[in-house]
């Protein structure tokens, strides 16, 4: 069955167009709990969410659903997504709910949906969600409604289990780190884990007003972070998202290091120690020099589709642990069952301070090819698949691809969560590849609708 609603993160969309709208939301609510109490009968349902301003209205929606469904809820207030797929397994609930758009604007909205175990719902649950959303909404007696509560203590239970994530002895202590929290989920704990941890702290993006969730600010947006650690002669900075699952990092010379930058560190210091279970997954969008960098280090290496599912879904199949997109999304799975920014970043700084190695020196050996991205919006009415399908597009990635020829490759994909088509060219550095990546991105505006 093809599914309706749900894409490679949850259901997301623009607030107020269908079905970002609160009487769907209310109706998802009752179809996820109808679903859940097939299973059990009295189910109990995490929600958590960002900073912007249509969470409230959507989480009363999804709450009300899940209550018509006899299904209890506990609201546990703006949190990060890894956060609440952490609450969701430790507290026994049967799932988790996420009301956050990532990195979109304010907006923007969606759903995500955790299991039991803090994993991505499969595909068969949410089959059986888009089922249920065809009946008519039943609510089921009085005494079965189901009722809210109120997690009290979300925030100190995630802040704890960061901290653990790492050698309880390890301090940051004498280190300088910016942090940017996009005025989103992190807002409010972000700068609690470092700075309990010993770091001297400064922070950028923590004034959250429900407009304002990445806007010029986060892991999307690292120049304000750029020139914050510079300013400040910091010892590096961390840039979150709105929802807390991604992480770039800025070094004290400017430099930004991506999710491909932070995989190879994370690997490397595993490998180097027999900590690294099997080998490394990334996506389609990951640099040919991360591939050829594992390569050397003898560091198995799979690509996935772009998406944290997908890469989660090869660490599964493999047995491994480790993986990750160049976005910023990495699955670390000996201490995370999901994408967590805060979670990596101290990945990273653990190996930092138990080496004394700057970021720098951590990333000796990883030669990147020039890579160019460019996100082309799509109009109203044009066909994603159809596009990309077009006989005009494809001679145009054809042309290119034969100037690169073995020395580099093109990547257009539509993106599962916004209205874009994203072009990728990688190359060698005698390639132009902005250029080549705008001659593409021309052509496709071209054929727009």
């Amino acid at each position: 069955m093809t599914r309706r609603y749900f894409g490679t993160d949850g259901i997301r969309g623009t607030v107020g167009e269908y079905p970002i709208t609160p009487d769907f939301m209310l109706k998802l609510g009752w179809a996820m709990g109808r679903v859940l109490s097939q299973r059990n009968e009295r189910a109990k349902v995490l929600i958590g969410k960002d900073t912007r301003i249509s969470g409230y209205m959507f989480e009363s929606a999804l709450e009300a659903g899940l209550s018509a469904a006899g299904v209890d809820v506990a609201l546990l207030g703006p949190m990060p997504t890894p956060g609440i797929a952490y609450l969701t397994r430790t507290l026994r609930a049967d799932a988790g709910i996420v009301i956050s758009a990532s990195h979109n604007p304010f907006g923007d909205n969606g759903i995500k949906f955790f299991s039991a175990e803090g994993t991505k719902l499969p595909d068969a649950t949410e089959i059986q969600i888009e089922a249920e959303l065809e009946k008519d909404l039943e609510t089921v007696a009085g005494n079965r409604l189901g009722k809210a509560t109120r997690i009290e203590d979300a925030e100190g239970r995630y802040i704890e289990f960061c901290k653990s994530t790492i050698p309880h002895r390890l301090s940051l202590h004498g280190l300088r780190i910016v942090l940017d929290c996009a005025h989103g989920a992190t807002y409010h704990i972000a700068p609690n884990v470092f700075r309990e941890l010993g770091a001297q702290v400064s922070v950028l993006g923590a004034e959250p007003n429900g407009l304002n969730i990445n806007q010029q600010v986060g892991s999307t947006y690292p120049q304000a972070l750029r020139k914050a650690v510079l300013e400040q002669q910091a010892d590096l900075g961390v840039a979150f998202d709105g929802d807390g699952d991604r992480v770039v990092m800025i070094d004290a010379n400017g430099r930004e290091i991506d999710g491909d930058d932070i995989l190879y560190i994370i690997a490397r210091d595993h490998h180097e120690r027999g900590a690294l279970q099997g080998g490394v997954v990334g996506t389609v969008m990951s640099n040919f020099g991360l591939a050829a960098a594992f390569e050397t280090l003898d560091i198995p290496f799979e690509r996935a589709k772009v998406g944290d599912r997908y890469v989660i879904e090869r660490l599964n199949a493999n047995g491994w642990q480790l993986g990750g997109e160049s976005s910023g999304h990495i699955v670390c799975g000996n201490v995370q069952t999901t994408g967590d920014g805060i979670v990596s970043a101290l990945q990273v700084l653990a190996i930092m301070v138990s080496g004394k190695r700057s970021l720098a020196e951590l990333l000796e050996g990883l030669e990147k090819a020039p890579q160019a991205l460019i996100n082309v919006r799509l109009t109203a009415g044009t066909d994603k698949k159809a596009l990309l399908e077009s006989q005009a597009l494809r001679d145009s990635v054809a042309a290119v691809e034969a100037e690169l020829g073995d020395s580099g490759r093109v990547l257009l994909r539509a993106s599962g969560t916004e209205p874009l088509i994203r072009v990728m060219v990688e190359g060698r550095p005698r390639f132009d590849v902005e250029g080549l990546a705008r001659r593409i991105a021309a052509d496709v505006e071209g054929l727009m609708v």
